[in-house]
């Protein structure tokens, strides 16, 4: 056979694969999980209501693109909400707007949009070139009683609140609220970009880092992706809730149950980090006290080593079964955390144990290995620590970012 009708067939074939690779794509870029109201206690802040207000929002994201589009949720609604109006623009800093940026979202052509009681609401494209890490406002106005929010309670930056639609331009906020309010995603239409969904706890949600710094481990990871010089460009999805469980609800649905939602619902999402289980090991083996006890239950479930790794199977299984890949982060070193018990933590070096060695996650990230004090591996490291002994400093955050090889991503 003549070499050349072999050789203009392959170089075909790679020219089609190349060109589809280059097609924009939507990706994740950022998110936020959505929460159920709460009453709140100790630390968590009571889930706020909105009648008639504008809450205008900052996400850092974390890769660009020529078009964005919004997640806007209800999900845990009593009732249909109207969204009267929104805007988005670069921003420049917390709340100034970058001249030219503005633009008005629209919902299957519209100004306004009613969301349902138990629904998500994603807007129509909008033209707006954003760069890699990005600043976004978005800002909603919420039109007539909302009732209580649909949130993610622990948004780590301001978010600024004022009667009536401002929608546009700037104003004077009238309180400000560290909650992400019926905003659960940003996505945004990218070329030769993939998506890595974060699914973990308050570790992940940035608890103890600066607010308003975009200092939560996946942010500086993000960072660290997007200085490279070569290979895909990467979303990092934070979809991390202060509290929350592999195996119970409690603080939000528990990994297994919102694990559809919050990860395989992220469009062009090709890996996943799990790194969750040291509430499962806290709440089931020690013991809190006061207000955090009563949203804080022991869990139906007992935490057993062989229950968490079952657990983390079928979470696996669902990963693969989509195409993901799935790494297992060990669960980081937390003695002098407010509900540690040696038994709790004889179980976290068991599975810890099993995430090394087991080969069952497609990779190991060992953010226990990062945050412990060489010296006492059970604490962790003091300047890594937020003085809680269970939540990072920035200082912590950064060193469990710079800890993950990204040579796992390509």
């Amino acid at each position: 056979m003549n070499a050349r009708r072999i050789v203009l067939p392959v170089l075909l074939a790679l020219a089609v694969f190349a060109a589809q690779a280059q097609e924009p794509k939507w990706i994740g870029s950022w998110g936020a999980s959505p929460l159920p109201p709460s009453p709140g206690a100790g630390p968590f802040p009571a889930t706020p209501s909105f009648n008639d207000q504008t809450v205008r929002q900052i996400v850092r994201l974390s890769v660009g693109g020529s078009r964005v589009r919004l997640r806007l949720t209800n999900e845990y609604g009593a009732k249909a909400i109207t969204i009267g109006a929104v805007h988005v623009a670069l921003a420049d800093g917390a709340d100034k707007l970058k001249a030219g940026t503005e633009k008005a979202v629209t919902f299957d052509g519209r100004a306004s949009a009613t969301i349902p009681a138990g629904s998500p609401l994603v807007s129509d494209p909008i033209d707006l070139n954003v760069p890699d890490l990005a600043t976004l406002s978005v800002s909603l106005y919420l039109k007539g009683e909302a009732g209580a929010c649909t949130c993610h309670a622990t948004g780590m930056q301001d978010a600024y609140v004022a009667r009536g639609d401002h929608t546009q331009g700037t104003f004077t906020p009238e309180q400000t609220v560290q909650m992400r309010a019926y905003l659960s995603g940003v996505e945004v239409l990218a070329p030769n970009a993939q998506a890595i969904v974060v699914l973990g706890d308050s570790i992940s949600d940035g608890v103890g880092s600066t607010p308003g710094a975009n200092r939560r481990w996946p942010d500086l990871f993000a960072e660290r992706l997007n200085a490279r010089k070569s290979g895909p460009r990467f979303g990092v999805v934070n979809h991390g809730i202060s509290g929350n469980q592999v195996l119970a609800d409690g603080a939000g649905q528990s990994a297994l149950a919102r694990f559809d939602r919050d990860v395989l619902s992220v469009p062009g999402a090709t890996y996943v980090i799990v790194f969750e289980g040291v509430n499962d090991l806290g709440l089931g083996y020690g013991k809190l006290e006061g207000p955090l006890a009563s949203i804080m239950p022991p869990p139906a479930i007992k935490p057993t080593r062989d229950a968490m790794v079952a657990g983390y199977r079928q979470i696996i299984a669902r990963a693969h079964a989509k195409g993901l890949k799935i790494y297992g982060a060990t669960i980081a070193p937390y003695e002098g955390a407010a509900y540690y018990s040696s038994d709790g933590n004889a179980v976290r070096q068991q599975i810890n144990d099993w995430i090394r060695t087991s080969k069952e996650f497609d990779g190991v990230l060992d953010f226990d290995t990062a945050f412990r004090d060489p010296a006492k591996p059970t604490q962790m490291k003091d300047a890594f620590q937020a003085g809680d002994h269970l939540h990072g400093s920035d200082a912590g955050y950064r060193a469990v970012a710079d800890s993950i090889d990204l040579a796992l991503f390509r």
